[in-house]
């Protein structure tokens, strides 16, 4: 089976969803497929003002009970809603190898912690070069350009792909970020829309692992059904 995460990297609650996103991929690893797509938030969905943006803040804080607040330092009202760099360097990244979850988070942690204005292309560019040269420093792995990453992020490919996985992200009718998207081969789904809570992600999961071990069981002692 697959759990897609649809995501916005400088989204709070995609923040909050992280160490839900990062234990399932543990207590599932090897028996269920693992993949995060971004879908674009929309310019109604951004604060207005960084007095807005803190009240949400205090909010989302609140009910995760975090022992701290997320900072507002990125948003720069005057960009009127219209703050994607930061999804499309991500993107771009996994032209570069980088398909996990380590440059999406160092980009998060910019603007959801350190209140870095991720959203110019310069801002991101640089927090994503200092992220990975750590990243690939650890791995031994050559250094990422930044120009090139600049030139892939700003890449009508790159554009394409995110727009296709936004459209995706609408076309299961939501419009909550975090989402998950459970499939299986034997043609169940399941949709999680503005969750952020392992619980009943994972009780999804091993249900329908369940169902595909059952369908498993059965055609080892059936086979295939009967062709008429």
């Amino acid at each position: 089976m697959k759990v897609t995460y649809y995501l916005e990297v400088i989204s709070s609650w995609c923040y909050w969803v992280e160490p839900t996103w990062a234990e399932l991929q543990r207590r599932y690893a090897g028996r269920v497929d693992f993949e995060w797509k971004i879908a674009l938030m929309r310019r109604e969905d951004y604060p207005v003002s960084r007095e807005q943006c803190d009240w949400f803040y205090r909010r989302s804080g609140l009910m995760m009970k975090s022992p701290f607040m997320l900072n507002s330092g990125w948003l720069e009202p005057w960009r009127e809603g219209l703050f994607p760099a930061a999804s499309y360097v991500a993107e771009a990244g996994k032209d570069f190898g980088l398909t996990g979850d380590e440059l999406r988070l160092a980009l998060a942690h910019a603007a959801d912690r350190d209140g870095l204005k991720v959203a110019s292309m310069d801002a991101a560019i640089k927090v994503a070069v200092k992220a990975t040269t750590r990243l690939r420093q650890a791995s031994a792995r050559q250094e990422l350009d930044g120009k090139k990453l600049r030139a892939r992020a700003e890449s009508a490919e790159v554009a394409a792909r995110i727009q296709a996985s936004t459209a995706e992200f609408f076309a299961h009718q939501i419009d909550q970020r975090p989402a998950f998207i459970l499939t299986s081969e034997i043609g169940d789904k399941a949709v999680f829309s503005g969750m952020v809570k392992i619980e009943p992600l994972a009780a999804t999961i091993e249900s329908m692992l369940s169902d595909l071990a059952g369908y498993a069981a059965h055609k080892a002692h059936f086979g295939g059904p009967p062709k008429a």
